[in-house]
């Protein structure tokens, strides 16, 4: 299946909570639009006024929900969630938030992230005679937090302490359990999660933006293993482990998911990427006539690039906003023809020019490959390409749908002696630079010790399988 970004990697969810003295579904609804970049496969809302109510489907937010199915999600209470599959296939049944009844409460809970562990878990519950309804890791955490409240009696905070423990993976959980909230993220901070005030109550989101887009004030991210737990009225603090370790932020948030305007971590999103693009002018500068972002991610990377090169910035490439998501191409041709229809050059700022293209990342290689060469048929005279990020050259388990090697143009082994000159070739770029990993941890301005560089270095902050930790090199 060819997807409208199939030459990016997919994040896999956009999570929200909210408390309210008032009905929080419209809260709940403009939340997730804020956070529609972070999903557009699935969308839910699930509510609490005594009873649970809750609607999910298949689609974008605003696809799912009307003004009358807003109004019927009675309650002050409730969570949200956008879903793009990276653990579980793409159907409703695997939709988010999952929803489960107990004689203690009714529980509803979404996930952003990617449990590790999950076939471990899933095989050691079913050996005990529990059955799975869907093929999603977000249905063992419920269906494992459910027991914990039930062997804890009924104590929340207490049960998501003895569930942490048993969780390797990242996670940011908003969870509904009767008239509570509460969100937790894994202990080391792999994806975002940050909390705010709304004059009737709080809010819990996966970026700021969320917050931005409801009138909420920003009160601060949620540390690495900590537990908030949200009323209408207080903001309660604990701790998932007793110890704060090292913590490992996805650099990828920085560099491409997230929106420009969100605030990760203490840093502005759309800093650190004309950092970034500052940083790959500086270190891979070419002689060129204009600087031309793919849209939308290499918006800001551009600006950085022109701003230090002092080679203009154009927008040479039009981009269709209207075309939906996109079926399946069965040929070439239709896949070709798929690319014209979202991206256009701009022919009579290209034509008889030296271009610089700049894009966040680089995957397969498909996509730019017909990006650089739709602009040389508009008559670019060079074609150059620039990356806001390093190479990819491993695999993410950790909640991106990058999961096999052989999917990644670039070879670490082959690109040794003359880095980028084969990939280069391949999509058929005059020239090819990425950043280097130093330059986007100074571009970041985070230490490299605290970012997840997994897909770049094959060194991850959690035990994998036949894969090497982080902490051996360390």
């Amino acid at each position: 299946m060819i997807k409208c970004n199939d030459h990016r990697p997919n994040d896999k969810c956009g999570v929200v909570g909210v408390t309210s003295t008032e009905s929080c579904s419209m809260y709940i609804y403009f939340a997730l639009r804020a956070l529609q970049h972070r999903g557009q496969e699935s969308a839910g809302i699930v509510t609490y006024d005594n009873v649970i109510h809750y609607k999910r489907g298949m689609g974008l937010v605003h696809e799912i929900f009307d003004e009358a199915l807003i109004k019927n999600l009675r309650g002050t209470c409730g969570i949200g969630h956008v879903r793009y599959s990276t653990q579980g296939s793409s159907s409703l049944d695997n939709a988010q938030p999952v929803v489960a009844s107990s004689s203690l409460a009714d529980i509803s809970l979404g996930h952003n992230g990617e449990i590790v562990n999950a076939a471990h878990l899933r095989e050691k519950y079913q050996k005990a005679g529990w059955a799975f309804f869907t093929d999603s890791d977000s249905e063992i955490i419920i269906r494992m937090l459910v027991n914990e409240i039930k062997l804890c009696n009924g104590d929340v905070v207490n049960a998501l302490k003895k569930l942490a423990k048993n969780l390797v993976g990242s996670y940011s959980i908003t969870i509904q359990v009767g008239s509570n909230i509460y969100a937790i993220r894994d202990p080391m901070g792999i994806k975002p999660l940050c909390i705010g005030k709304l004059p009737t109550g709080f809010i819990v989101a996966s970026e700021s933006v969320a917050l931005d887009s409801i009138g909420a004030a920003f009160i601060r991210d949620v540390e690495p293993g900590e537990i908030i737990e949200l009323t209408t009225a207080n903001l309660r603090s604990d701790r998932l482990v007793e110890e704060r370790g090292q913590v490992a932020h996805c650099m990828f948030e920085f560099v491409y998911f997230a929106r420009p305007d969100s605030v990760l971590d203490g840093r502005v999103v759309y800093d650190v990427r004309k950092n970034i693009g500052r940083i790959i002018a500086k270190e891979s500068p070419v002689e060129a006539d204009y600087v031309v972002p793919i849209p939308d991610s290499g918006m800001s990377v551009a600006l950085g690039y022109s701003e230090e090169s002092d080679i203009p910035f154009a927008e040479g490439l039009m981009k269709n906003r209207y075309i939906g998501r996109t079926f399946i191409m069965p040929v070439h041709h239709m896949r070709e023809l798929n690319v014209s229809l979202k991206m256009n050059p701009l022919k009579t700022l290209v034509k008889d020019k030296r271009v610089i293209l700049v894009d966040d990342s680089i995957v397969r290689g498909t996509t730019i490959r017909r990006i650089v060469q739709s602009v040389r048929q508009a008559g670019a005279k060079e074609v150059h390409v620039r990356i806001g990020s390093p190479p990819i050259i491993s695999p993410c388990y950790l909640g991106i749908d990058m999961k096999t090697r052989d999917q990644f143009v670039a070879k670490p082994q082959e690109d040794q002696e003359k880095p980028y000159e084969r990939v280069a070739k391949i999509i058929t770029a005059d020239s090819l630079a990425h950043i280097s990993i130093d330059g986007l941890v100074e571009a970041i301005g985070l230490p490299k010790d605290s970012l997840c560089l997994g897909c770049l270095t094959e060194e991850y902050p959690v035990p994998i399988e036949n894969e090497k930790m982080r902490s051996e090199s360390c």
